[in-house]
C-alpha cells in the first residue's frame, strides 16, 4: 500500500506543479496531496497506536479475566464479555467471550475478576473480498481473540465499583423492556441487543435502520428540546433577558444535556460523533452564525477522524457524514430555499410545502447514499425516502417526548400510561 500511496501522491503533485501558478486547480490538488499524505500518517499512527498482540490459532484452556465490558444480546440469547486476560495467561491482552444465559451470573459486572475455560480462535476476517470485516473492527478495539465459554464461568473477584452511569443505564434499560409492549421496548431503550432480528431486518429493508442506533436524531432531538426549554425558560424574566446573553446560556444548557445523554446512552462511537457535532453546531449558535454550513459539517469530520480515523472506512461515517452533507447543500440551493421558506399561506398549503420539503430532501438523501448502501450492504431502499418522512416526525415529537415524560415519571412513580402509547407509537416500525 505505502508504495502506491507514494506515487499517486507524487503523481498529484507532480500535476499540481505543472498546472498554472496561483489557478484553482493547482490549489486543490495540492491540498489533495497534502490531506491524503495526513490522512495515511494519521491512521498508521492511530493503528500503531492500538496494537496489541492477536492470537494466531484455535485455543482452549482457561484463565482468570478481568471484566471491561458487559452486553446483553437478549436478541441472540447470549451474554457478550470484554475480558483483560493478563500477561501470564499467554493471551492476547483482550479477548472477546460469549455465555449463555446459564452460565452469566448478576455478579459478572465491569471490574470483577472471572476465572472461565473457553475456546478462542483470531479475529475473523471478511468472507468475500470487500465484505465486511471484522477483523480490522477488532484490531482498533484492541480485540485479540473471539469464542465461547465453556462450562461453568466461576467469580473470583467482585467489582469494587461500577463505571459512571452503567447501573443507572441498565435499570432504565430494564424498565422500558417491561413497561412496553412485547417487541417495542427495546427499540424504545435504543438497546439494538434486545431487538429480534425480524425486527432490526425489517427496519433496514424500510430504510429507518439510522433509527435503531443512539446517534444524530436522538442526540439532536435532546439538544433541541434542552435549547429551547432553556431559551424559554431564561426569557420569562425580563431582568435576565436584559443582562445575558440567552442563547450563549441557553447553548450551554444544551451541550451539557447533550453530554449527559451521552454518557447515560453509554459513550459510543456513533453517540459520541453526533455529540461532537451537535456540540459544534451550539458553538456556532452562541457566536451568531449560521448553523449548519459545509464548513462546519468539515471541521466536524475533521475532529471525528482526528480522534477515530479508522472510521473513515465504515459505513456510519459515510452514510451519516454523506447524509448531512446533501442536506446542507440542498436546502443552500435558491430554488430549495424559495420553495421552503415561510410565507404567508392557508395552513394546509403550509403543511403540504413542508411534506413536500421532506419528500425531497429524503429523496435527495436516498441517491446519494445509494452508492454507499450498495457497497457496503448490497442492497439500497426503495422507498426510504417516504418512510422516513413519516418516521422522523413520529419519533422526534411523538416517541420520545413520550419517553422522556415517562421516564421523567419514575421519580414520581407514575409512568404507566406513556410506556403503552410510545409503544403503541413503536408497533408500525415492526412488521
Amino acid at each position: 500500500m505505502l508504495p502506491g500511496l507514494v506515487l499517486a501522491c507524487s503523481a498529484i503533485i507532480l500535476v499540481a506543479a505543472l498546472a498554472p501558478s496561483g489557478g484553482r486547480l493547482r490549489f486543490i490538488l495540492q491540498m489533495l496531496a497534502l490531506t491524503t499524505l495526513a490522512g495515511f500518517a494519521l491512521i498508521t499512527l492511530k493503528s500503531a497506536n492500538v496494537a496489541e498482540p492477536v492470537l494466531g490459532k484455535i485455543w482452549i484452556g482457561e484463565f482468570y479475566g478481568r471484566i471491561d465490558a458487559v452486553e446483553n444480546l437478549s436478541a441472540r440469547n447470549i451474554f457478550r464479555l470484554r475480558l483483560a486476560s493478563g500477561a501470564q495467561s499467554g493471551l492476547p491482552p483482550f479477548v472477546r467471550v460469549n455465555l449463555s444465559p446459564e452460565q452469566y451470573k448478576e455478579t459478572f459486572q465491569p471490574g470483577s475478576v472471572v476465572r472461565i475455560r473457553a475456546r478462542l480462535l483470531p479475529p475473523a476476517g471478511p468472507a468475500l473480498p470487500g465484505g465486511y470485516d471484522f477483523g480490522r473492527r477488532a484490531w482498533f478495539q484492541q480485540i485479540g481473540a473471539t469464542g465461547s465459554a465453556l462450562g461453568e464461568v466461576y467469580l473470583h473477584q467482585a467489582a469494587s465499583s461500577r463505571p459512571l452511569f452503567a447501573t443507572q443505564r441498565e435499570a432504565l434499560t430494564q424498565h422500558i423492556l417491561r413497561a412496553m409492549p412485547q417487541g417495542t421496548g427495546a427499540i424504545g431503550a435504543g438497546d439494538q441487543g434486545h431487538i429480534e432480528e425480524a425486527d432490526a431486518q425489517a427496519m433496514r429493508d424500510s430504510g429507518l435502520a439510522h433509527l435503531l442506533s443512539i446517534s444524530g436524531l436522538h442526540v439532536t432531538a435532546v439538544v433541541g428540546f434542552v435549547f429551547i426549554v432553556a431559551s424559554r425558560t431564561l426569557s420569562l424574566s425580563s431582568w435576565l433577558a436584559l443582562r445575558i446573553r440567552i442563547p450563549v446560556y441557553a447553548a450551554a444548557a444544551a451541550a451539557f444535556g447533550a453530554v449527559a445523554y451521552t454518557l447515560l446512552a453509554g459513550a459510543e462511537v456513533p453517540t459520541v460523533r453526533s455529540c461532537i457535532a451537535a456540540l459544534l453546531v451550539l458553538v456556532a449558535l452562541a457566536m451568531g452564525r449560521d448553523a449548519l454550513t459545509l464548513r462546519l459539517v468539515a471541521f466536524g469530520a475533521l475532529v471525528v477522524l482526528l480522534f477515530w480515523p479508522e472510521a473513515m472506512a465504515g459505513p456510519s461515517f459515510q452514510l451519516s457524514f454523506a447524509a448531512v452533507a446533501t442536506i446542507v447543500i440542498l436546502h443552500e440551493l435558491p430554488a430549495m430555499k424559495r420553495f421552503a421558506q415561510s410565507r404567508d399561506e392557508p395552513l394546509a398549503s403550509k403543511a403540504l410545502r413542508a411534506v413536500a420539503s421532506l419528500v425531497l430532501t429524503g429523496l435527495a438523501i436516498e441517491l446519494v447514499l445509494a452508492p454507499i448502501a450498495l457497497f457496503h450492504f448490497h442492497k439500497a431502499g426503495l422507498y426510504g425516502a417516504f418512510a422516513n418522512v413519516v418516521a422522523i416526525p413520529l419519533t422526534t415529537f411523538v416517541i420520545m417526548p413520550m419517553e422522556a415524560l415517562a421516564l421523567f415519571l419514575i421519580f414520581l412513580v407514575w409512568g404507566g400510561p406513556f410506556g403503552g402509547w410510545r409503544g403503541r407509537a413503536l408497533q408500525p416500525y415492526l412488521q
